[in-house]
């Protein structure tokens, strides 16, 4: 037992030499183990959370056969977490995208990912949070009578508050008390995948295992469930069905953000990140087979699309619908929760090198708590403010240049349409990074390595992020299933083009990038310069 405990003294104090050797000296109190990292990125990554607000789209876009399209994601964030993992071990520090991406290429191009990954996060705690509106009028209408309606602005509008500060107390008070909602979230995502599956074959599946391999005629406009014309296709269907799954695979990479308060963060990290990958995708297949199988007998596809999951658990007892309300809340909650977390992280990180405005302010670790309390508050406010967006609400279509802006999608439903862009955006910039440093020479010294398999990994990691963020913001028109259920056409691209923008001109004229140079210069970790040749 001694010599455990001394054991894990060395490693805390050889974690700690290694981020001072970074420049930082530690203020965040390192108290997680690996599970509660790996909690922290599964729960973000949050497979119910993803199904229940994707499964409709995919099932109606391609049929039962979209099911087999989860694979596709998940093997390509694979390799990205090979490469973030390598990069986590080598610089195990809070921040994640932005610090990898700082060490590697430079400030500029590390402030501009931090810049656009930050945004990504605040956008997905305002898109989560309002997300689970429905679910708790549901239970509410349930328990108490009540008949509050889910898409009224105000009802939105107070929900999100509370539950919003319920999230940032628990965030407040501590790493392990966000960890620790983290592993609760971890056996609510068993229940609510694995459990539902097996209750919902319990109470007897409708098809056999061959529907899971069939379209439906999802590839034709006269039986396609959402009437969209793939001209006999499914490929064409299974293109855009994919983004439902593209939609739930991230997040792993928040194991990252919390690398200052995670022991031995080296080795952990890396793990972690798969591990959560490996053991979302299981749980997203199993959840995802259970519910198809348990579609209606006749018209499944169409039925479904028209009652989404309600309507299939609508065949439990009452009793029962209302406990998978009550988990379905709480993967919301732990879900949102942990994504707060890991953008305080970011916000602290970006602050400490004098990235952003007020950064002394945003950057102060509270003494009792450990925790970058003043990040937190800041991130509340700007997803409240987000979240008030909600009632920007168009009653009919807005027109500027060849970009038309939908009737009544509210201001919120297209920033959201930005979170996953705006993910896959500085995903593959940091990956883009790590392309540039392996040319210049850079060697890994953390605890994981790819080695040799180090450029195969790199190429096919880049060239998924690639593809799939083309396919996600690929302006085909609001007729069309992409434009329709995922980017609102031009929207998404607009809004990417806004951010940077915006982001350029503060960049340009208050140079947060001399203060990340500074510090940079000073850690002795300055990226290499490339190497000049003879003309």
């Amino acid at each position: 037992m001694a010599s455990e405990a001394a054991s894990a003294v060395d490693v805390g104090t050889s974690e700690d030499a290694r981020l001072e050797s970074l420049g930082y000296k530690p203020q965040l109190n390192r108290v997680l183990g690996f599970f509660s990292n790996f909690a922290v990125g599964f729960t973000y990554l949050s497979p119910m959370v993803g199904i229940y607000s994707l499964f409709v789209f995919g099932l109606g876009i391609a049929g039962p056969a979209y099911i087999w399209l989860t694979f596709i994601p998940l093997i390509g964030m694979l390799f990205v977490a090979l490469v973030f993992g390598e990069l986590a071990s080598h610089y195990p520090v809070a921040g994640a995208l932005f610090q990898y991406s700082k060490f590697t290429v430079g400030p500029r191009f590390g402030w501009f990912v931090g810049w656009f990954y930050g945004f990504a996060l605040l956008i997905t705690v305002a898109a989560v949070d309002t997300g689970v509106v429905s679910y708790v009028t549901a239970l509410t209408h349930n328990w108490f009578g009540w008949n509050l309606n889910p898409a009224g602005h105000g009802t939105i509008l107070v929900i999100t508050l509370i539950l919003l500060a319920i999230q940032s107390t628990v965030n407040i008070t501590g790493a392990r008390i966000m960890a620790d909602v983290a592993k609760i979230g971890v056996y609510v995502e068993i229940i609510g995948t694995l459990g539902i599956a097996i209750i919902l074959g319990i109470h007897g599946f409708h098809h056999s295992l061959g529907f899971l391999f069939s379209t439906q005629g999802a590839q034709h406009a006269a039986t396609n469930a959402e009437s969209l014309n793939f001209h006999g296709s499914w490929l064409a269907a299974a293109l855009v069905a994919v983004l439902a799954p593209v939609y739930i695979f991230y997040g792993f990479e928040s194991c990252g953000d919390i690398a200052e308060e995670t022991k031995d963060a080296g080795r952990q990290i890396p793990r972690a990140m798969r591990h959560a990958l490996i053991w979302g995708g299981i749980a997203s297949f199993i959840l995802t087979a259970g519910l198809l199988l348990a579609t209606a007998k006749h018209a499944p596809v169409a039925t479904t699309v028209a009652g989404g999951i309600p309507g299939i658990l609508a065949q439990l007892p009452s009793w029962l619908q209302d406990f998978l309300l009550l988990i379905i809340i709480f993967a919301f909650f732990s879900c949102g929760s942990s994504i707060q977390g890991a953008g305080s992280r970011l916000a602290f990180s970006y602050a400490r090198d004098g990235g952003l405005p007020g950064s002394s302010w945003i950057s102060r670790v509270n003494q009792r708590f450990k925790t970058p309390v003043n990040a937190l508050l800041m991130g509340a406010v700007i997803t409240v403010l987000f979240c008030l967006l909600v009632y920007i609400n168009p009653g009919s279509n807005y027109h500027i240049w060849f970009v038309t802006y939908p009737a009544h999608v509210t201001a919120l439903t297209a920033l959201v349409s930005f979170g996953v862009s705006g993910i896959y955006l500085s995903f593959l910039l940091t990956v883009i990074g790590a392309i540039i440093a392996r040319a210049r020479g850079w060697q890994p010294e953390g605890a994981f390595r790819l080695g040799k398999w180090a450029w195969p990994v790199l190429i096919i990691a880049g060239g998924y992020l690639a593809a799939m963020f083309v396919n996600v913001v690929y302006p085909s028109g609001l007729s069309s299933a992409r434009g329709a259920f995922f980017n609102l056409d031009w929207i998404t691209l607009s809004v990417i083009v806004v951010i940077a923008v915006v982001g350029g001109i503060y960049l340009l004229v208050w140079r947060p990038d001399r203060n990340i140079e500074q510090h940079l210069q000073a850690s002795g970790e300055a990226p290499e310069a490339p190497p000049v040749t003879a003309a």
